[in-house]
């Protein structure tokens, strides 16, 4: 069985190292980019099964990113996780445009973002058939 995809969106790379362990660790693959043009670039390309992005990144924010995923008919289904350090709440409008499906306010716990992604993917996703 193939294993489902995480695209981790964050320019803070000890975020991406914790995480991305917890992940993999989990049996996920883990797909890491530093910005949101480097994310979006990355969702084209591979069309992850979920997205962990930070809100606050160089070059595009990580509510931009979500936005010009909903653009793109490839990558509008994939569901987004937003991380943020300010106490950002996601409004009836922001949902309308995203796919953002759960904001985790900083600090969170790398256990806190794979219970999330576990509840949103299904708890069997990474491991192989029995």
């Amino acid at each position: 069985m193939n294993k489902r995809l995480i695209l981790l969106a964050d320019d803070e790379p000890h975020i991406t190292h914790v995480v991305g362990s917890k992940l993999k660790g989990a049996g996920y693959d883990v797909a890491v980019a530093g910005d949101g043009e480097e994310a979006l670039a990355v969702a084209q390309d591979r069309l992850p099964d979920l997205i962990v992005t930070d809100l606050q990144m160089p070059y595009m924010s990580g509510m931009e990113f979500a936005q010009a995923l909903m653009e793109r008919e490839d990558t509008r289904r994939i569901p987004v996780i937003m991380l943020t350090a300010r106490g950002y709440v996601l409004d009836a409008q922001g949902a309308s445009i995203t796919n953002i499906r759960a904001v985790l306010s900083k600090p969170f716990s790398a256990r806190d973002v794979l219970a999330r992604v576990k509840s949103m993917l299904g708890s069997d996703v990474g491991r192989s058939a029995a």
